[in-house]
C-alpha cells in the first residue's frame, strides 16, 4: 500500500514515476544534528536530514555516505555500517520542494575504541559531514550540530533514508 500512496502522490503532482529523477546534491540542504534526549549507555544519535531546496521534485534511496571533516576541512576517520533491522530494506523516498528525508546514525562521542587515547578526545571533533546521496552519488556537505568526536574511529550505525 505504501508504494501506491508514493505512486498517487507523484502522479497527483502531474509527473509520471519513471520522470521524477534522483536528487543531485544542488538541489538539498543538510544537517546532522543531535537527537536531544538519545544519549544512554556511552551513545548518541544524530539526525541527517536532507531537504529538497529545488522547485523540482526528485528522489533519494538507500544508504548515504557519510565522510566527517574536521573545522577546517580536513577528513576523519569515518567508519559507516547499515543499521537495517531485519526485513528492512531502502524505499524510494520521493521529495517534493520544501519537503526532507532523514537516517540515524548512532555512535559513541566519548567511549573510547581500540587503540584510541583514554585521555582526552577519543578522535579529533567532527564540525562537518561530507553525504553522498544515494542514488545519484552526487556529494554535499552539512554542518554537525553541535560539533563532536565520533570514537571508534569513526564508527557509526546509519539507517537508510526515510520520510521526515
Amino acid at each position: 500500500m505504501g508504494a501506491f500512496l508514493v505512486v498517487a502522490a507523484v502522479l497527483a503532482l502531474g509527473a509520471s514515476p519513471t520522470s521524477v529523477q534522483p536528487c543531485v546534491a544542488t538541489q538539498l540542504t543538510g544537517s546532522f544534528k543531535v537527537i536531544y534526549g538519545s544519549a544512554g549507555a556511552g551513545n548518541i544519535s544524530y539526525r541527517l536530514r536532507l531537504r529538497n531546496r529545488s522547485s523540482r521534485t526528485c528522489f533519494v534511496s538507500g544508504l548515504p555516505g557519510l565522510r566527517l571533516l574536521g573545522k577546517r576541512g580536513r577528513t576523519l576517520p569515518t567508519k559507516v555500517v547499515p543499521a537495517f533491522r531485519p526485513g528492512l530494506t531502502a524505499v524510494r523516498v520521493v521529495l517534493r520542494p520544501g519537503r526532507a528525508a532523514k537516517a540515524e546514525a548512532r555512535f559513541s562521542p566519548d567511549v573510547p575504541g581500540v587503540g584510541e587515547t583514554a585521555t582526552g578526545p577519543c578522535e579529533p571533533t567532527a564540525y562537518r559531514v561530507r553525504v553522498t546521496v544515494p542514488p545519484a552519488g552526487s556529494k554535499l556537505v552539512a554542518p554537525v550540530i553541535p560539533p563532536t568526536p565520533v570514537c571508534e574511529h569513526g564508527g557509526m550505525a546509519l539507517s537508510v533514508l526515510s520520510a521526515a
